[in-house]
């Protein structure tokens, strides 16, 4: 009888536990459920393409005007401009900080008359599509936190991503194909990239992001092993799937059904990812709007045409990474390059969405983790000069979706070193990128370790003037 008693208690105990568990999760998930699919008021974009330029873009030899430096080329950087601010151990030491003027042309385009340098002219051609944010900043100075405070929110590693927050915020268009994929350019040096950067973070593992790479297998561990066929993988992932759900009904733990929908997404991937990656599919003319690298899997051209393939099939966030743009020194030769390799394809992106009606709910970013110095790091000559990290102003440029085109928010002092109107912060432009996806950036939020976390962290506004 003592038992008896025994076990029935341990029996009733066990499944109270799983009994509260299940009825907490059942409370829990709906609400996810609500805030996954449904924004919090009308939005203007329904997916987003975010063409990150890694290194730190020099913002005075691309779209930031500055005559004055060409005019005192070699002069020392004024303290009354300097402000006593801090610099990198690059160039912190330096014995002199020549101002150094841009070795390029600039040219007022388009109705708007926006300045953009000889370097662009295919971004030049689309200047009346772009707003341009000419008063970015941010507090850090050195590219792994920087790049980490853009694509997270913080600084400091762990954090979910944007494109996880997104998924977590409004979920999938596309029950095919993953909600936030991940393209890097090949073949590029420059400062490293992790998977943390597109991470999930604390939040569930199904919304980080799925990274394509160039080769016949574009996702890892996608395609079946020798000797296994479809019909058997289908018979493998249904047992799994019995395996996983006992375990769920016993632990109660949601990163169990996680698993499963991720193996049930790879099974669907099988499919839908060998078309969306057949890019050989698109006509002559297509190719040569985004220029001849495009045919090159993998390469930034090819994967701004990839990117477009993506959002007619509704992924929810799309991120493109290109690295090479920290340049130190030689200036002048590299950022030549990095403009070859990406001007045509970028604008031939906005054009591209534009002719096919997809603009108007896509919402394109272009930017790095911060700028480039007005002064000289190293040696200054008559054709050569570099530039260090500057977090201190910065440009970005958007399109699309309920932005305001042919516009320029935000300007810079004559030497280009500081904000003279208009700041705009990373918190901000994160804030003002969820407002277009109809999400209040307050409201998203997700407890872990007893505080509410979000990805503006604790401030952050909306840029109200570049909204159309």
């Amino acid at each position: 009888m003592k038992e008896f008693l025994r076990t029935t208690r341990r029996v009733f105990l066990s499944g109270a536990s799983l009994g509260l568990g299940s009825v907490a999760l059942s409370q829990l998930l709906p609400q996810q459920a609500s805030s996954l699919t449904n924004p919090q008021f009308s939005p203007r974009a329904k997916r987003v393409i975010y063409l990150f330029q890694s290194g730190g873009p020099s913002q005075l030899d691309l779209f930031d005007y500055k005559p004055i430096l060409n005019k005192r080329n070699g002069e020392e950087l004024p303290d009354s401009i300097r402000r006593g601010q801090r610099l990198t151990s690059m160039s912190a030491h330096q014995a002199s900080l020549p101002l150094a003027g841009s070795a390029f042309q600039f040219k007022q385009e388009g109705q708007s008359g926006n300045w953009v340098s000889q370097l662009l002219p295919h971004t030049a051609s689309i200047v009346d599509d772009l707003c341009f944010i000419k008063s970015m900043y941010t507090e850090a100075i050195n590219h792994d936190p920087a790049i980490t405070f853009f694509q997270t929110g913080s600084q400091i590693a762990g954090r979910p991503s944007l494109g996880a927050w997104l998924s977590y915020g409004l979920g999938s268009l596309n029950a095919d194909l993953p909600t936030f994929c991940v393209l890097v350019s090949k073949d590029k040096g420059g400062q490293p990239l992790y998977s943390r950067l597109w991470g999930s973070g604390f939040l569930p593992s199904r919304h980080q992001g799925i990274q394509f790479r160039s080769g016949k297998n574009p996702v890892l561990y996608l395609t079946n092993p020798d000797g296994i066929s479809q019909e058997c993988r289908r018979i493998m992932l249904d047992r799994l799937q019995e395996l996983h759900q006992l375990e769920f009904d016993r632990e109660s733990d949601p990163e169990i059904q996680t698993r499963i929908a991720q193996y049930e997404m790879a099974y669907r991937m099988q499919t839908s990812v060998p078309e969306v990656t057949s890019i050989e599919d698109e006509p002559d003319h297509v190719f040569d709007m985004y220029g001849p690298d495009s045919r090159n899997f993998g390469s930034f051209a090819s994967n701004c045409l990839l990117a477009r393939r993506l959002a007619e099939r509704d992924v929810r966030f799309i991120q493109l990474y290109h690295q090479g743009w920290d340049q130190h020194g030689n200036l002048p030769g590299s950022i030549s390059r990095q403009c070859k390799e990406t001007d045509q394809p970028a604008a031939a992106l906005v054009q591209d969405l534009k002719q096919r009606g997809m603009l108007d709910d896509t919402l394109v970013i272009w930017g790095g983790e911060f700028g480039r110095t007005n002064y000289c790091q190293g040696k200054l000559t008559k054709t050569n000069y570099g530039r260090d990290h500057h977090p201190r102003c910065f440009t970005v440029w958007m399109a699309g979706a309920g932005i305001k085109p042919g516009y320029c928010h935000g300007k810079t002092d004559d030497f280009g070193y500081n904000i003279a109107e208009d700041p705009v912060h990373v918190h901000d432009l994160n804030a003002t990128l969820l407002h277009l996806l109809g999400i209040d950036h307050e409201r998203l939020t997700f407890k872990y370790q007893g505080r509410h976390f979000r990805l503006t962290d604790v401030h952050g506004r909306l840029i109200k003037p570049i909204l159309s």
